[in-house]
């Protein structure tokens, strides 16, 4: 499937920032589930300083500085991404295996998927997140037969309610209060998981939204997504608890990946630090769409 999504930034500062510096997760990534046909970021005011490289986790990142006084800031990606349709998720051994495969022992190679083990700045380990997972992980089930049923279980018996919680609400709480967000859904399977003993990873990205019949898409209408990636005899497989979705290397052909990390710390689309500003006005716009769905019209709002 190809897809064209554009993801525009805009702060508007109460006061001039003097000084500022960004760092941008905004380019989709190039991997076995999608290509990266075409990428175009635009920052204005026009930045003094901007780099562009991999972070530790092979994300694209780039960082920018602006060093005259602005009121507003506007930060613009358009990318032109190929997707392939997934594979079903493949037979897997007991979960219990797969944890034990992570336990120390000497002599050990190293496994990078380790590293999405332990509790991150979001997401702790916890065992009410163990008590919350164990009715589906039932000794001798399938990893990701049990991973589905996971998936499922926090689609079913969590609400999703926009603005029921903030970027920074804690996984534990949105488990307790039993709503959310897909951010929350998220770090809920992660850690979930994670109490288990096994691997998991924060995925950053965006789906394909479809306007209802008859109605044109809505520029600007559609956000950025996140789901999770599991780790199982020697590959990653997808679930996204928001929609009851899964697959291999993705959910589906309808998602663009666009960073991975423990959790939503690691992969914010844009965060800084400024000089200066007061309060501040954030709005966000994302569109994905077919390349031939977009109107004949400015794709980034007029300051």
């Amino acid at each position: 499937m190809l897809l064209r999504i554009v993801h525009h930034t805009r702060y508007r500062y109460q006061t001039p920032v003097l000084l500022a510096q960004h760092l941008a997760h905004l380019r989709p990534l190039e991997w076995q589930g999608q290509q990266v046909l075409e990428h175009h970021l635009s920052v204005s005011p026009e930045p003094s300083q901007l780099q562009q490289g991999l972070d530790a986790f092979g994300n694209w990142r780039c960082f920018f500085a602006l060093q005259s006084a602005h009121k507003t800031l506007d930060v613009g990606a358009d990318s032109l991404v190929q997707t392939r349709p997934p594979a079903p998720l493949p037979d897997s051994p007991p979960w219990e295996a797969v944890c034990e495969g992570f336990r120390y022992h000497a002599g050990a190679r190293y496994l990078p998927a380790s590293e999405f083990l332990f509790a991150s700045p979001y997401v702790p380990r916890d065992e009410a997140f163990a008590a919350f997972a164990r009715p589906v992980f039932t000794p001798g089930r399938p990893l990701l037969e049990a991973c589905e049923a996971l998936c499922s279980k926090i689609h079913t018996d969590l609400k999703y309610e926009t603005a029921s919680t903030e970027v920074n609400t804690p996984a534990l709480e949105a488990l307790a209060q039993g709503k959310g967000v897909c951010q929350d859904f998220a770090h809920i399977m992660i850690g979930c998981l994670r109490s288990l003993g096994l691997a998991a990873r924060y995925v950053s990205g965006y789906l394909l939204t479809q306007p209802p019949p008859g109605q044109p898409r809505l520029i600007g209408a559609d956000a950025s997504h996140a789901w999770v990636s599991v780790w199982c005899d020697g590959a990653w497989h997808d679930f996204d608890p928001t929609n009851d979705r899964c697959g291999s290397p993705s959910p589906g052909e309808d998602y663009v990946t666009l960073t991975l990390g423990r959790d939503f710390g690691d992969v914010s689309p844009l965060r800084g630090v400024i000089q200066g500003g007061g309060a501040h006005l954030l709005q966000v716009d994302v569109t994905v769409a077919p390349p031939g769905e977009y109107p004949d019209q400015d794709l980034v709002p007029p300051a």
